[in-house]
C-alpha cells in the first residue's frame, strides 16, 4: 500500500506539471493528474478481474490525488524547472507502480512474464492517457526507453529473488533498476532504433 500510494503521489505531481505547461484550468489540471495516477493501475485491475477497482474501493487514493494536485500547483515556482521536474517525478512513478502492478499479478497468480507485463501496463499507461488527453504523441511510443526500463526492472526482480537474500530486497532493489536504467537512458541519450526512413 505504502509503495502504491507513493507512486500515486508521484505520478499525479507529474500529471500536474503537463497540465500546467499546457495551460488547462484547475479542473483540467486535476483530470490530468487523476488519470496520469490511476490510470495504469485501472486497465491492470479490469484486465485481472479485480474489479471495483481499486481507487473505487478505497478513498485514500482520491485524496491522495487531490492533496498531490494542490502541492503541486501551491508550490509549483519551488519545483523550478518543469521538464527536470516531471521527468523526476515520472521515472520515480514508473519505478514504483513497476513493482506494484507485478505484485498485483502474483497475487493473481501470473506467469512472471505476465507479471512484468502487468507492472509494464501498470507504470506505462497512466502516461499514455495523461499524453494523449494533452495532446501529445505518448512517451513509450518514442524512442525514449520508457516501457523497456519497466521490463528489464520487472525481470530484475525475478532474477534478484533467485538469490539468497529477503524479498523485500529483491523489490526495493527491481524498483532502482528501473529508475537508474530511465536515467542512465536520459543522461546518455540512449534510445531505442527508429524504423522510420525518409
Amino acid at each position: 500500500m505504502t509503495i502504491d500510494i507513493l507512486g500515486t503521489i508521484a505520478f499525479a505531481i507529474s500529471g500536474v506539471l503537463v497540465a500546467m505547461h499546457k495551460k488547462l484550468d484547475i479542473f483540467g489540471v486535476f483530470i490530468i493528474a487523476f488519470v496520469t495516477a490511476v490510470g495504469g493501475g485501472t486497465l491492470r485491475d479490469i484486465l485481472i478481474g479485480a474489479t471495483p477497482v481499486v481507487w473505487l474501493k478505497q478513498p485514500i487514493y482520491i485524496a491522495t490525488i487531490l492533496s498531490a494536485v494542490i502541492f503541486a500547483v501551491v508550490f509549483v515556482n519551488q519545483l523550478k524547472y518543469l521538464r527536470k521536474s516531471l521527468f523526476l517525478f515520472d521515472t520515480i512513478g514508473i519505478g514504483l507502480y513497476t513493482m506494484v502492478g507485478i505484485e498485483k499479478g502474483l497475487s493473481a497468480d501470473l506467469t512472471p512474464i505476465m507479471c512484468i507485463g502487468l507492472g509494464t501496463i501498470t507504470a506505462s499507461f497512466g502516461g499514455v492517457i495523461r499524453d494523449i488527453l494533452c495532446n501529445e504523441i505518448p512517451v513509450i511510443f518514442r524512442k525514449e526507453v520508457y516501457a523497456t526500463a519497466c521490463i528489464i526492472g520487472g525481470a530484475s526482480y525475478f532474477l534478484f529473488k533467485m538469490l539468497p537474500v529477503d524479498s523485500a530486497y529483491a523489490y526495493i532493489a527491481a524498483i532502482f533498476m528501473v529508475i537508474l536504467i530511465r536515467v542512465l537512458a536520459v543522461k546518455f541519450k540512449i534510445t531505442l532504433p527508429s524504423i522510420y526512413r525518409k
